[in-house]
Formats: C-alpha cells, sequence, structure tokens
C-alpha cells in the first residue's frame, strides 16, 4: 500500500502541510513504456524551472505503481487549487471519507495478493520439502526441520540459554539470497533464543567447526505474515557454519552483542 494515502489522510487529520515527495501520483502506464524524454525542461531552464520540474517529476516517481489508478488531470486540479489557496471542490470531510475509502479497497486487495501469493509457496513449499526429505543425507527432525551435514564440528555444543557466532547464507527455494553475513564479510553473534525456532532447533544440532545446510519450513520461520523480503509461507534454506559457542553466564556472554538474525 502507497504511502500516499495514510500521509494525504494525516494531513486531513492534523492540518499539517505535506512533503511533496510523499505527494506522489501515478504515471499514466503508456506513458511510463515510453522512452521518449520530456520537453518540460532542458540544461538551459532558470533554476525556478528545474525547481519546479524536480518535484513534480519525484512526485510522480515516487508513486508510480502504486497508485496506479489515479486521475491525473484531477491530482492536478486539486494540486493546483490546493497550491494557490483556492477553495476546495470538496470538503476536508468529503476527502477524508473519500481517501478511507480508497485505502481501504487497495488494502483489500493487497491482502488477497497476499493470500494468494501465501496459498501458492505453501503449496510449493510443502511439495519441495517432501521430495527434499528423500534425498540422500537431508534428515528430518520431528518439528519438520530438514538438514544436512556439509562438515561435521568437534568443539562445542549449545544449548538454547547460549550464544554463538556464526557465518550464514540464505536463500529462497528459487536460489535468490536474501541474506549473508559471509558477503558482509562479519559474522554475526546471538542468543539462540533471540532467532527464529528453525535456527533455534538447527543450531543446537551443531558443534564448533560444523557447516550445516538447514531447510527451514515455513511455520519454523516467517510463517503466514513473511517479513522484510522475505513473502508469506515461504520454505527458506540457509548454509550454516558455527564458529564459536559462548555459554551462558559466562563473562562473554554478557558482553557479546545480541545481534538477531
Amino acid at each position: 500500500m502507497s504511502r500516499f494515502i495514510p500521509v494525504a489522510l494525516a494531513v486531513l487529520l492534523t492540518g499539517g502541510a505535506l512533503s511533496p515527495v510523499l505527494l506522489a501520483h501515478a504515471a499514466d502506464p503508456a506513458a511510463k513504456k515510453s522512452s521518449v524524454k520530456s520537453a518540460g525542461v532542458t540544461a538551459t531552464s532558470s533554476d525556478n524551472q528545474k525547481v519546479g520540474y524536480s518535484f513534480g517529476y519525484l512526485m510522480g516517481k515516487g508513486n508510480s505503481e502504486a497508485v496506479n489508478d489515479l486521475d491525473i488531470e484531477k491530482f492536478f486540479a486539486g494540486f493546483r487549487d490546493g497550491y494557490g489557496n483556492k477553495p476546495s471542490a470538496l470538503t476536508e470531510d468529503e476527502m477524508r471519507k473519500t481517501l478511507m475509502a480508497y485505502k481501504e479497497k487497495r488494502d483489500a486487495e493487497a491482502m488477497k495478493e497476499i493470500q494468494k501469493l501465501g496459498s501458492e509457496n505453501a503449496a510449493k513449499g510443502a511439495a519441495f520439502l517432501a521430495e527434499n526429505g528423500k534425498k540422500a543425507g537431508v534428515k528430518t527432525t520431528a518439528s519438520g526441520l530438514q538438514y544436512e551435514v556439509i562438515k561435521e564440528g568437534t568443539g562445542a555444543q549449545p544449548t538454547a540459554d547460549d550464544q554463538v557466532q556464526v557465518h550464514y547464507e540464505g536463500k529462497m527455494l528459487d536460489g535468490t539470497v536474501f541474506d549473508s553475513s559471509i558477503a558482509r564479510g562479519q559474522p554475526v553473534t546471538f542468543p539462540l533464543t533471540g532467532v527464529i525456532p528453525g535456527w533455534t532447533e538447527g543450531l543446537q544440532l551443531m558443534k564448533e567447526g560444523a557447516k550445516y545446510r538447514f531447510y527451514i519450513p515455513s511455520k519454523l520461520a516467517y510463517g503466514e505474515t513473511g517479513a522484510s523480503t522475505i513473502p508469506p509461507n515461504s520454505v527458506l534454506t540457509f548454509d550454516v557454519e558455527l564458529i564459536k559457542v559462548i555459554k551462558a553466564g559466562s563473562d562473554k556472554a554478557a558482553a557479546a552483542p545480541a545481534d538477531k538474525k
């Protein structure tokens, strides 16, 4: 859902000024496909003209996809009236109700898309785990967590009360890397109670020096809601190297940063 609607509503409710960058509008879909540059401003235009064009461009660019059914002519009419301090064609109450109804409509549409995507991901994830669990070397725990040993370790083994230092790389089922401490060149330290359930369980199977690959069902990851760039009901794979176990109650545990994955 675009920031346009909630921000516009906030202005109506509070009487505040709306940031021009957030007061964005959609470009016409056909226009978005055009490669022809606008002649609205050139390198020889005045600074004032360039400022005007820059504000206008950022307004359009900011919500060109999110508010894709905007009546651009009416947007400009309202913008001109508001900018020129002219009387509004609608009362504030009418505008508030209109924007609220539009927001509810877009939220409902977005929810339907999320539910559809969640159902598709759940089916794909279940099919993947069913086949993956049959592969040689892949083990499945009672919770549904699947893992395979890339390299066994010989050091300490953590409990749920401990902290661990790890290197990891997380991928979607299509191979897309969504997070990687390896790429950042910096291992991560965190308490085992501060991460997704699949990690809490899986890391307790490892010893220092071990490298495992986890196949984590969505119920042991980010579930039906997903998180940030992770879609709902996503099965995730992680390559994890357990570098160090920091036992609970130790001086190092007290000093170690609790970085949540």
